[in-house]
């Protein structure tokens, strides 16, 4: 099967079925049994087209007769995979990337008989005119950020972090893991990792995390089967280290939107695998994978739960020493790993901030006195991070910000808070804040 096709597919998947790229590339990368070389291409494909989609339009319509919008989206797919592969990647042979563009035409667009003369002509000028044409100003055409997101991303992270961030949200995103100490150091795991033909290097300055390539389907890794390891950026496992989560038979956590279970995880091996942390997730099918991955990394002090966390549970009144709050939120510090985030309306996540801080004050009711409660987000935007705080603390007097104990990289914390922006310190864009209960 072609990492072409399946790239087609899932870009197709994706419009139709307003579905996330990366779990319909993962789906549709096993439907094709793609090995390693192939999967990879895939990936680089789907999310470089959602990445560039705006530049690609712009030099799509200098090639063109007729207008960009008037392109059927399938043959427009398939010319900005051939773009894609001209303008992005030099490793492609030009023939190749022209001639599987027509291959896809003749078979996607049998009703458009033009269709593969018209690729075929495209791509070609292409390859004639490359480095010549004129080149996209706007940040919108070169980053392709709707220009909505952009004013609001700008509102929050400043105008010297833009557009670094803009950049750092096209590239390809990297693989991180976290190594399950429990079993293995960060060392014997990459030892292990480069038998199965994986290249793993230490992470600059997350201690017990390597970041991997040429990997593959991870699932399919032994080292992944033995439990030696979990998928997490380095932002994930930075807001649990803020945590500082005491270790004992008597500790007692709870991660209230738990799910994928990265926190959970992270959580559960900073406490030795000892005292109790409660998982929850409002979705069984989430909290199935939950319980899936703590058996797999045989932690038995992960309990599972399907919990909604705007709703009380009496039984946890003032029982917990920390709770780790990750809401539902934008997402918009993940757009290099969902690049389709993009394209979402804002307007839709607006009521955010209100369910944000419905959590956050059920989530406190849990908190012991002087414990902690972790308040997290993987998005930029302020209204959903350093408000929703704000707003918290105007209603419950006897929580405050405490400072935050982060590695050497970082500057010193007196604020309590820590927005992570992409290009800064290479990691998934990310929002933390340190509150304690008054003893």
């Amino acid at each position: 099967m072609s990492a072409r096709k399946t790239a087609l597919d899932v870009l197709i998947a994706c419009r139709k079925q307003a579905a996330w790229s990366n779990g319909v590339l993962k789906e549709y990368i096993a439907r094709d049994g793609l090995d390693r070389r192939d999967a990879a291409l895939a990936t680089r494909l789907c999310y470089g087209v959602l990445q560039h989609r705006g530049m690609l339009d712009f030099y799509l319509q200098q090639l063109l007769t007729g207008k960009v919008k008037d392109l059927h989206p399938v043959l427009r797919d398939i010319l900005h995979i051939g773009l894609y592969q001209l303008y992005e990647l030099e490793r492609i042979p030009e023939s190749a990337a022209v001639n599987e563009s027509v291959d896809l035409a003749k078979k996607y667009c049998r009703a458009q008989r033009f269709a593969p003369g018209l690729v075929n002509a495209v791509l070609r000028n292409a390859v004639r005119t490359k480095g010549t044409l004129e080149k996209p100003v706007s940040l919108e055409d070169r980053y392709n950020h709707p220009r909505k997101l952009i004013a609001l991303l700008e509102e929050s992270v400043g105008k010297e972090l833009l557009e670094p961030m803009l950049a750092a949200n096209n590239a390809m995103p990297q693989t991180v893991v976290q190594v399950n100490t429990l079993r293995i150091t960060a060392e014997e795991l990459a030892e292990k990792l480069a038998q199965e033909e994986v290249k793993a290097c230490l992470h600059p300055w997350m201690p017990d995390c390597l970041v991997l390539s040429n990997t593959g389907s991870l699932e399919k890794l032994e080292a992944f089967r033995q439990g030696l390891f979990y998928v997490q950026d380095a932002a994930g496992k930075l807001s649990v280290m803020c945590a500082q989560i005491p270790v004992g038979e008597a500790v007692r956590v709870l991660d209230c939107c738990a799910a994928p279970g990265g926190k959970t995880f992270a959580a559960a091996i900073a406490m030795k695998n000892k005292g109790k942390i409660r998982s929850c997730d409002v979705h069984s099918h989430k909290t199935t994978l939950i319980q899936r991955g703590a058996d797999r990394l045989g932690l038995d002090c992960v309990l599972v739960r399907e919990q909604d966390a705007t709703k009380k549970h009496s039984g946890w009144q003032e029982k917990m020493d920390v709770v780790l709050a990750d809401v539902p939120c934008s997402g918009y510090g993940v757009i290099r790993k969902k690049p389709d985030i993009r394209y979402k309306d804002p307007a839709q996540m607006e009521e955010l901030p209100s369910l944000q801080l419905q959590i956050l004050k059920q989530q406190a009711q849990y908190v012991k006195k002087g414990g902690v409660l972790l308040y997290s987000t993987c998005t930029l935007l302020r209204r959903e991070n350093e408000a929703v705080v704000e707003a918290f603390l105007k209603l419950h007097s006897d929580f405050s910000l405490e400072p935050l104990t982060l590695p050497e990289v970082f500057p010193k914390n007196t604020s309590g808070m820590l927005t992570l922006v992409p290009g800064q310190y290479d990691t998934d864009g990310f929002f933390i804040a340190r509150l304690r209960r008054k003893a």
